[in-house]
């Protein structure tokens, strides 16, 4: 099955200049989504994984059918305050800015092994703050894992510097 083909491109969206990755066609076609949960799952067979965190909002998507499938826990990682329980957050920049994502205080236990997963990665800040906060929670990231990479953007090098296995299913040139 040629995934890449199930994305709809929409250009100039959300601002002039840029095209728009939108992955809520694969997600409407079953049989590319079970693919892309499979291709994402198979790389961790036989790891010791005990939770996969999804990075808001298309990642949870994602996520929790690979947590399904791997028969362990989820995580999300959400936009500061929306979470309704005690809270950690991690900062990380953006282009004008900055933001914060946070998970549960107690939803990463010391020493678990912790898969990161989110439909795209561009400059890979988001993510980078997403390997923070569970690794400063005691977790131990043991892979990131995204359906589209924007290589021109610099986000695989940037986890890479991490020391982090980053794993992409389709390249798309531009932004």
């Amino acid at each position: 099955m040629d995934i890449k083909s199930t994305i709809r491109t929409i250009p100039d969206y959300p601002k002039p200049g840029i095209m728009f990755r939108d992955v809520t066609t694969l997600l409407g076609n079953a049989r590319a989504f079970r693919t892309t949960v499979d291709l994402l799952v198979q790389p961790y067979a036989g790891t010791r994984i005990d939770k996969v965190a999804g990075i808001e909002a298309r990642g949870f998507i994602l996520a929790g059918a690979v947590a399904h499938q791997l028969s362990v826990g989820f995580v999300p990682v959400r936009k500061k305050g929306k979470l309704p329980w005690k809270t950690m957050g991690q900062q990380y920049d953006l282009e004008y800015g900055t933001d914060t994502v946070e998970i549960h205080s107690d939803a990463v236990a010391k020493g678990d092994n912790v898969l990161i997963v989110d439909d795209l990665i561009a400059t890979g800040g988001t993510a980078e703050a997403a390997i923070k906060l569970i690794e400063r929670a005691g977790g131990n990231v043991v892979g990131c894992s995204f359906i589209i990479d924007l290589p021109e953007l610099g986000g695989r090098a940037r986890l890479e510097k991490l020391g982090k296995k980053v794993l992409s299913l389709v390249h798309f040139e531009g932004h």
